[in-house]
């Protein structure tokens, strides 16, 4: 090279969509749903330090705060040096037990959605998807709008040059599968909770929880049955990348699979329940002690749908107002009491996940691998 030659251009891989809008080569979440497994994409595109020093995710954080600040001393009025002295006071053995319970649903989840990767086609190591989904969780605990969905689609490809678009599929399938059960198993825990009780809006809670069961399931059956025939009606790259998300999310819909998707979700949702037992039981609150494992589950429950919310990373706000919420609204807890269960099982179930799963992070080989790290083995 002279040193009259210009200085080498740096080369971006081609945007899968065509031009990027803000002239650059970063993607931004669901953009690469349909790069072929053999193009590369480089770590900044997918950088999680990227997602997390953005203006969205800092703003969503800053939003939980206020949220979390608004409804807790403005609306409830918490005492928070009540609430403090009643989580030092937990007893250490129930909140080993709640951690413990928590932990055992990863490696349940992770072997649902090895089931449904066979099922369709996609064939994994049953550790790997564990991995996999595990540090997706730690991703959705630290950002927002469950990016931690593609982050492990993203994962999933680097490792096995699996379709993002079909694995996004059958995360779709994981969440009907959790709707239909927490709906399903909200139902029954909060009709015996609340029996023999005369409560107009828990009546309407659970109404409006069968219809949208309902619908759900009438929608899943059309998309069983139906769905296929939509692409005829797409252009054709959106056509090819709706039958690889059709494929992933439909593939595994047969009875024997679907009682085994059936059985592994209410086993991953009573333990749950049984967390948020375990820390009713760690806090020994008197006007909580009598909560037993249906209430436990309704509340579990309830706030599992909470974290749907893509406002804020994990639903972090709305689910601890949701368990403050449900208990002072329905079981007549007090509010500090309620706080500090809600404080609690915010640790158990997000903080700890973001410290465990940033040590995963770290050194896992397969982050490594996607991002173009060398392996450390």
């Amino acid at each position: 090279m002279t040193g009259d030659s210009p200085p080498p251009e740096h080369h971006h891989p081609e945007h899968p969509t065509g031009p990027h809008e803000h002239g650059h080569s970063i993607y931004e979440p669901g953009e690469f749903l349909d790069a072929p497994p053999d193009e590369t994409i480089a770590e900044a595109e997918v950088s999680l330090q990227r997602r997390l020093l953005n203006w969205r995710t800092i703003g969503s954080i800053i939003f939980a705060l206020v949220l979390v600040f608004f409804l807790f001393r403005v609306v409830l009025n918490v005492d928070f040096s009540q609430t403090v002295e009643l989580v030092r006071s937990a007893i250490p053995a129930y909140l080993l037990a709640a951690f413990v319970v928590y932990y055992l649903t990863f490696p349940l989840r992770g072997l649902r959605w090895w089931l449904v990767l066979r099922n369709v086609g996609t064939h994994v190591r049953y550790g790997d998807a564990t991995e996999i989904l595990f540090l997706s969780w730690f991703v959705n605990c630290l950002v927002p709008a469950k990016l931690g969905d593609l982050y492990r689609a993203y994962l999933l490809r680097a490792t096995y040059a699996a379709s993002v678009s079909k694995t996004v599929g059958t995360v779709f399938l994981e969440r009907v599968a959790d709707v239909i059960l927490i709906f399903g198993l909200a139902l029954a825990a909060g009709f015996w909770s609340f029996r023999g009780r005369n409560r107009p809006e828990v009546d309407a809670l659970f109404l409006a929880g069968f219809v949208l069961v309902t619908a759900l399931v009438i929608f899943v059956v059309v998309l069983r049955y139906f769905g296929a025939h939509l692409t005829r009606f797409l252009p054709a790259s959106v056509a090819d990348l709706y039958e690889r998300f059709h494929e992933g999310s439909t593939g595994a819909m047969r009875p024997w699979v679907l009682l085994q998707l059936g059985a592994i979700t209410a086993a991953v949702w009573l333990l749950e329940g049984a967390r948020v037992l375990f820390v009713i039981q760690a806090l020994n609150l008197p006007a909580v002690h009598e909560l037993g494992i249906t209430s436990a589950i309704f509340v579990a429950l309830c706030a599992s749908l909470l974290t749907a919310i893509p406002l804020t990373p994990g639903g972090i706000g709305f689910v601890q107002g949701g368990i403050v919420l449900v208990l002072t609204s329905f079981y007549g807890v007090p509010a500090e009491e309620a706080t500090a269960v809600a404080l609690v099982d915010f640790v158990i179930s997000t903080l700890s996940v973001i410290v465990i799963g940033g040590i995963v992070y770290a050194f896992s080989n397969k982050v490594r691998q996607a991002h173009g790290s060398p392996s450390l083995t």
